[in-house]
Order: C-alpha cells, then structure tokens, then sequence
C-alpha cells in the first residue's frame, strides 16, 4: 500500500508539474465567473500547442512584478509550511501568493483603451462586449487608459472590475502593467469544485478576435506603450 501511495503521489506530481494543475481560487477578483473557494483546473501545456488569444483565463506568476493581491502567513513551522505548499499545488488551499488568475484583454501590440462614449474598452479601435463575464453592476472600468502592449506581454483584467487589482493598477511599473507571457502558467479551462459550480471555462463569443487583429494590422503606428489618458 505504501508503494502505491508513493506512485500515485508521484504521478500526481508529474501531472501537476508539466500537464495540469489545480488552483485555489482566493480572491473576488474573477466574481461572477469564479468564485472564492472555487478550484480550478489549469492547462500547462495550452500554449506550448496554441498562441493566447484574447478572452482566455490564465494563471501566471507576478514574482518581482505585481505586490499579491492575497498575503500567505508564514506559520515559522517548516512542517506545516511544506504541508500547505503541498495541499497549494493541487488545490486544497491558498495558492503562492504571487500566483494570479485574470481574464487576457490585449495581446502584445494591441492599444486597449478605456472608454469609447458608451464606456466599452476598445482594442485596437474595436469597442468590446464584455456583457457575457464582466460582474453585474460593474462598469468596464472606472478609470481611463490608454496604452499598446508591449512585445512578449498581455494586459489582464478580472472579471469584476472595481475588485481587480490588475493591469490597471500597475501602470506605472516596468512594463505599464503588462503581463510577461513568459510568466503564464497556463490557461484556465474548468471549475472542478463545488459540485454548484462545476463547469468549463470558455472563451467569450462576444471577443472577435480576428476583427481585432485585422485592426491591428491597419493601425498605422503605435501609441508610446504604457501612456495614460487624462
């Protein structure tokens, strides 16, 4: 039996390490579409095979870029400490805190602005539906931007606006808030618990993202990356 458990354990790890891994969902940054407490499956591999495509949910690391939206107490016993980092990497508890989850909105070389006078975010030119995960009451930001992204990052929002602390927050850093693709961990596909809220995450129909990178292409020049609107 201890044998077994041993395989088990070390096919889990290997799963978790190059294939799948669940994720504890710790904030309200993603309401409605996740929820507190939820656990989410992510596929590591999503984007070894495919390229990011706008709408998508990824996980990604914010080490030496974003301060945690979540603070991880130290409990000061290595035990116990082992134990949650453990329980962490298969969703039975708090992720690492620098560990976040949000909705992509650009792609690198997209201008994502904020708002166009229906107050929709536009990329590229192109005002967005955000109706079908943006939280209710929300408007699609409560304060404006203007930026490109930059090459080799994508900018991120949660779903529930006025609780994301997200690209918006971080424009003023290296990177005007983007996200390193680099730092993706991968693409969220699946919400695996509670059974009430068990179901697939996918990709919004209301993001045409082939109008948007035909715009793209049209646009003649880039804005100066990570400017701000008044």
């Amino acid at each position: 039996m201890p044998i077994l458990v041993i395989i088990a354990l070390g096919l889990a790890f290997i799963l978790k390490t190059f294939l799948i891994q669940a994720f504890f969902i710790p904030s309200g940054s993603m309401e409605d579409t996740l929820q507190v407490g939820d656990r989410v499956m992510v596929n590591k591999l999503a984007y070894t095979f495919g390229d990011i495509e706008r709408g998508d949910i990824v996980v990604f690391n914010g080490v030496d870029s974003w301060d945690p939206e979540i603070e991880v107490a130290d409990s000061g016993n290595p035990i116990t400490n082992s134990l949650r980092s453990i329980a962490g990497a298969f969703g039975f508890a708090s992720p690492n805190e620098k560990d976040y989850i949000k909705r992509v909105i650009g792609l690198p070389g997209d201008h994502v602005e904020c708002c166009d006078p229906q107050g929709r975010i536009m990329v590229n030119g192109i005002p967005i539906d955000e109706s079908e995960y943006l939280y209710n009451g929300n408007k699609p930001s409560a304060d404006n931007f203007n930026t490109v992204v930059p090459d080799d990052r994508i900018w991120v929002m949660g779903d529930h606006r006025a609780a994301s602390a997200d690209s918006r927050a971080h424009m003023p850093e290296p990177g005007g808030g983007a996200v390193p693709i680099d730092s993706v961990v991968g693409r969220a596909f699946v919400v695996i618990w509670p059974f009430s809220d068990m179901g697939l995450l996918t990709r919004p129909d209301s993001i045409d993202n082939d109008e948007i990178d035909a715009a793209q292409t049209e646009r003649p020049m880039k804005q100066e990356s990570g400017s701000n609107s008044p």
